[in-house]
């Protein structure tokens, strides 16, 4: 990809796909469990009922947490399990001149700002509000809402603070893209149901909800909601299959999409796979872990028994 700028005025280069798209997108930041089993089992059962085909998609853009040792332990889980991806895999540490091209577009249609509060600075202002008796919003996951300062800055107080402190977040300005879009109805979407009863529906969101969320960093140039966005719109994904954790945040990726003229897919939400005090699974307490599973001696048919793929 050349420029995502180029590419809203080429509306050929994202043609409707041919066969059906699915990806499994791991995070090599620790092991997987059987939450991860059980998504990427479901892409992959789906993709070969509808004779679509399966990527696997590397989220690596933490590339502190993300280590190679991680990985190879990752994809040893995937293979153990059974999973077999069709070429070519994404990783999305080689692909960040993909996600700052698409930054710079935001940023030239004045959609973004960059915000310098750190997290300690913003949350001393939030509780200032709160212990005053307002109310501050939150988003869905329970975190306060940026205060937003810098929005309103003029260029020359945003220059001048740059040179004082480089380090900054670039945060869409929400009120002004979804003024940008005309309509907050385009970002509804459509939930497939795998059953295949023909119980689709229309899922309504705000991305509002979220507030002025971070797009990338100074040091980092995307976030998960930038990456995950442009990532599904090059490589063709027509059926985004992810758990209900996640389906929130659609909105904004719906948002995502009007605003870069990406191509939107179809989207299922699965249930997640609970830990027996029905806390969700975490990787880094190594909740239900594949590789202590195989290390015990069950086989890939026993995982698919547990998530109920058997």
């Amino acid at each position: 990809m050349n420029s995502t700028r180029s590419l809203q005025g080429s509306p050929h280069q994202f043609q409707q796909q041919s066969s059906p798209r699915f990806r499994f997108a791991p995070s090599p930041n620790g092991s997987l469990h059987l939450g991860h089993a059980y998504s990427a089992l479901l892409n992959q059962r789906l993709a070969q009922q509808l004779g679509g085909v399966f990527y696997l998609r590397i989220e690596d853009i933490d590339t502190a947490r993300c280590t190679p040792k991680l990985e190879a332990e990752m994809l040893a889980d995937m293979e153990w399990l059974g999973l077999a991806f069709d070429p070519p895999m994404r990783r999305q540490s080689q692909h960040f001149a993909d996600y700052a091209d698409a930054l710079e577009t935001l940023i030239e249609a004045d959609l973004v700002y960059p915000a310098f509060l750190s997290r300690s600075e913003s949350r001393a202002m939030v509780e200032e509000h709160e212990n005053n008796g307002q109310k501050w919003p939150r988003d869905p996951d329970g975190v306060p809402h940026y205060p937003g300062q810098e929005r309103d800055w003029s260029t020359s107080q945003i220059k001048a603070k740059r040179l004082e402190q480089p380090r900054h977040a670039w945060r869409l300005n929400m009120a002004a893209a979804i003024h940008h879009i005309g309509s907050p109805s385009h970002l509804d979407w459509m939930e497939f149901d795998v059953s295949g009863d023909g119980s689709d529906h229309l899922k309504t969101g705000s991305p509002a909800d979220w507030g002025d969320v971070v797009l990338a960093r100074s040091d980092t140039p995307t976030s998960y909601h930038l990456s995950v966005t442009l990532d599904d719109a090059l490589q063709g994904i027509t059926h985004v299959v992810r758990g209900v954790d996640l389906a929130p945040s659609t909105s904004v990726h719906r948002l995502l999409q009007e605003l870069l003229g990406l191509p939107q897919p179809v989207y299922h939400h699965h249930p997640l796979i609970m830990a027996d005090d029905r806390r969700k699974l975490s990787k880094s307490a190594r909740d239900t872990g594949l590789a202590d599973l195989r290390a015990a001696g069950l086989q890939p048919s026993d995982i698919q028994r547990m998530v109920g793929l058997g």
